[in-house]
């Protein structure tokens, strides 16, 4: 309800913003700026990564951007 009050009373539609959808948004956007899935998992409070990997959606291709860009 206080989520629900908050969006409408800035002007979007409140169908489409939760509780849910705003915990993804946050770990998505930790993911994407720093490629650790293991700090997502202990935000998430998953017990295994494979959880983690599926609630993020992480594919192959992401895997490899990060792969590539880090030099060793």
């Amino acid at each position: 309800r206080i989520v629900r009050d908050w969006v409408t009373s800035i002007g979007l539609e409140a169908s489409a913003y939760g509780t849910h959808s705003m915990r993804r948004t946050k770990v998505t956007q930790i993911y994407k700026k720093t490629g650790n899935l293991r700090a997502v998992q202990l935000l998430l409070g998953h017990a295994k990564m494979d959880s983690t990997v599926r609630y993020l959606g992480v594919e192959l291709e992401d895997a490899l951007v990060i792969a590539e860009a880090i030099e060793i």
